[in-house]
């Protein structure tokens, strides 16, 4: 029944009806004055309800909202500004309803912390906010400081296995993601493999053609030659049509050897497109001219580890959403342009992934230019130059 649903969806809603639970007291703690026939004196005395229902519906909102796409999307500013709400409105719970309604929330909270904050800082956060709460049982429901102590750190117990599940649930989100990418790569470089692997069983072909038949065919043909003209009569007009018949299978052969050698190409697109398939954090427009293709299989491999760190890039530090690709064939080189919509940097300072994607297209030629701005996300525009697709001229051609 529940096959479905992510385990990032199930604890959204399982944070959603524990909030709408802890909404049962308050509504109770609300009517039950009227439902016992109080005075209006003891109405007046009673904490004031609206300030509690705000603090409430304001950690609902808050919740729902920074669980909107639990672990298939990155963090930003709102989201960080979000659980200072989350965490202060579990607070004004029980400060404006005088209970310990709060801790009850603030264990919903600790869910949303391993998603946003680093491990130390979550469960000194998760602490701090249950002790916050210990006030409210000294003041209004006569707990000895010892004894509400204790309390908040039983309800600091709950938060931290609430926590840890929590913990556990992005762990297995960051390993489905990686196993998905791996798959992706996976998908991609045995594509790829199969291209080189025809291309390079269509070379071989072609150069057994070139270095047997040419090679005989030219020496057929030179043998005929210099028998026509040795010959008379009706020999030397077999001797000329079997001339004729060796240039004519010479042709033949160079032509299949030109047609062996252009179709042997990688297709690009048939490449790179498994590398946009199943990507839950980024939506990837890939804009690909058909036919685009390479006749070197190592430069090839080059643009897929080019565009697999392109998109690595965007999902685990820019912090995009979208992500566009753009390659064409411009003369004899191929470029590659990825853009995202990323938070971008005014000052771009290199690391490993940009450094490698730069030797990679250095080795073969080719250049990479980066241009990022704060708020603009990050573009990259590769070029690597490709070998020419052209036939092979068959030894002795042109005395054939």
């Amino acid at each position: 029944m529940l096959a479905h649903l992510s385990h990032t969806r199930l604890l959204r809603y399982a944070g959603l009806f524990t909030w709408g639970v802890v909404g049962l007291p308050l509504l109770y703690s609300w009517m039950a004055p009227y439902l016992a026939n109080a005075t209006a004196e003891d109405l007046a005395l009673r904490p004031m309800p609206w300030q509690g229902w705000v603090a409430y519906l304001a950690f609902g909102l808050s919740y729902g909202w920074i669980t909107r796409g639990l672990g298939g999307r990155g963090r930003n500013g709102a989201d960080y500004l979000l659980l200072v709400v989350l965490t202060l409105a579990a607070l004004g719970v029980s400060y404006f309803t005088r209970t310990g309604l709060g801790s009850v929330l603030l264990m919903v909270a600790a869910c949303v912390l391993p998603w946003l904050l680093p491990l130390p800082v979550g469960a000194a956060w998760l602490l701090i906010g249950q002790l916050a709460v210990a006030p409210v049982f000294i003041r209004w429901l006569d707990f000895p400081p010892l004894e509400a102590l204790m309390q908040s750190m039983l309800y600091a117990g709950f938060s931290g296995f609430v926590f840890v599940v929590s913990l556990a649930a992005l762990q297995q989100t960051q390993a489905r993601e990686e196993q998905r990418r791996l798959n992706a790569e996976l998908r991609a470089t045995r594509a790829l493999l199969a291209d080189s692997a025809r291309v390079n069983e269509r070379t071989r072909i072609s150069r057994e053609l070139h270095d047997l038949l040419g090679h005989h065919l030219t020496a057929l043909s030179l043998n005929l030659e210099v028998a026509g003209h040795l010959s008379e009569g009706r020999v030397r007009e077999h001797v000329l049509q079997a001339h004729a018949l060796a240039r004519l299978l010479l042709t033949d052969v160079r032509e299949a050897v030109s047609q062996l050698r252009d179709s042997g190409v990688i297709d690009l697109g048939a490449v790179l497109r498994p590398l946009a398939e199943n990507v839950p954090s980024l939506a990837i427009d890939m804009d690909i001219e058909e036919p685009l293709t390479v006749d070197d299989p190592a430069r090839a491999h080059v643009l897929l580890r080019c565009t697999q760190e392109a998109i690595t890039n965007a999902v685990r530090h820019a912090g995009a959403r979208h992500l566009w690709l753009v390659a064409r064939r411009e003369g004899e080189r191929v470029i590659l342009r990825v853009r995202d919509d990323g938070h971008g940097s005014d000052a771009v300072v290199p690391g490993n992934g940009l450094r490698g994607l730069e030797e990679r297209l250095q080795q073969y030629g080719g250049t990479l230019a980066v241009d990022s701005q704060r708020g603009e996300g990050f573009q990259l525009t590769m070029a690597l130059p490709v070998a020419a697709n052209a036939g092979i001229r068959l030894h002795g051609e042109s005395d054939a």
